[in-house]
């Protein structure tokens, strides 16, 4: 159930008057799910919401995401009527799943839920391998250079717009390329987000770039030359440690956050990947012994990893140091452009 009801105009009220501060109660089965959603003060509108399946919020989820927004509205840090999270245990499977960012405005009574990509992961050959698929993520951590998803509490802050290059549109036609940028700040365990140029964007990108002649265009070069290449979505892929939304999408998110920043609550934490991982080691199913994670997902990876930047950060700055990147290749010159 993905409900459409985003109101272009936001009222600026918080409504934290008809909030009150989520518990970690996870219930068992939908009757466990209802009666921790209760307690834990979620209102009426938003519990059909609240589930497993497609367009549906875990509750833990849930109940985390409100509690960070709570925290930050009475401190007056945020002021957005909406806020966001996104369970990184489910599928990237855009179009089937249901979507697993979510945008929630509850003075609205207003939830959607969307595709988002998570972190790829690398995989440094005869080293460490925690590269992540496309459909499900195994990894995690908040090491610099990782290319992984941290789970944690965010707040948006600024937004950077800048020009990648042109593409072509039509016959004749091309455009500009222009992707916005939401940075996050991290706070505790994702402390490091800015340091890691974590944050949300398109997910889109210029493949095959070449250079070529538009003296005319005000984004060349001191030689005349502008980069041009091929548009490619990749909402169902991954990204290199950042949430990626797609393109029809992200043009909503950055207007709700423009100079109104709001919380982000990410899940996963290292807790829950460690706690899960433990509980598979011994034969246990999480969610017998109180613990979520996206049961398709964990089917399909076995079991999750947390990578700690104290544990991966010095065999990243080690494998870098035995294999330095090759000097940069100068971009070529389009075909036919001189």
């Amino acid at each position: 159930m993905i409900s459409a009801r985003l109101q272009s105009g936001r009222a600026r009220g918080v409504g934290i008057a008809c909030l009150s501060l989520a518990v970690a109660v996870i219930g068992a089965g939908s009757g466990g799910a209802l009666a921790a959603g209760q307690a834990a003060g979620i209102p009426a509108w938003l519990m059909p919401y609240v589930g497993e399946g497609p367009g549906q919020i875990a509750l833990p989820v849930l109940q985390r995401a409100r509690a960070l927004y709570i925290q930050k509205a009475s401190q007056g840090i945020v002021s957005n009527p909406c806020y966001f999270a996104m369970d990184a245990t489910r599928p990237n499977d855009p179009g089937s799943s249901g979507g697993r960012f979510y945008i929630i405005c509850e003075s609205q009574h207003s939830f959607r839920a969307i595709s988002a990509g998570h972190g790829g992961g690398r995989n440094l050959r005869g080293v460490a391998d925690f590269a992540n698929g496309r459909r499900c993520a195994r990894h995690f951590g908040n090491a610099q250079d990782s290319e992984l998803t941290t789970g944690g509490s965010y707040v948006t802050a600024e937004t950077k717009t800048s020009f990648k290059g042109y593409y072509r549109v039509a016959a004749n036609q091309d455009a500009a390329f222009l992707r916005s940028f939401v940075q996050f700040d991290g706070i505790g365990e994702t402390a490091n987000a800015r340091q890691r140029a974590i944050g949300g964007h398109a997910a889109v990108a210029l493949k095959g770039v070449c250079l070529r002649k538009a003296p005319s265009s005000p984004y060349a070069n001191h030689d005349g030359y502008v980069p041009f290449g091929k548009l490619v979505d990749y909402a169902g892929g991954r990204s290199n440690g950042c949430t990626s939304w797609s393109l029809g999408d992200v043009r909503q998110i950055l207007s709700m956050v423009k100079d109104d920043p709001t919380t982000l609550y990410l899940y996963p934490e290292a807790a829950d990947v460690s706690n899960v991982a433990r509980a598979v080691a011994a034969g246990q199913s999480p969610a017998r012994v109180g613990l979520y994670w996206n049961a398709s997902c964990l089917k399909e990876i076995g079991a999750p990893k947390y990578w700690s930047r104290q544990t991966l950060e010095p065999v990243l700055a080690q494998y870098k140091l035995d294999h330095p990147a090759p000097p940069p290749r100068p971009t070529p010159i389009c075909e036919g452009s001189e």
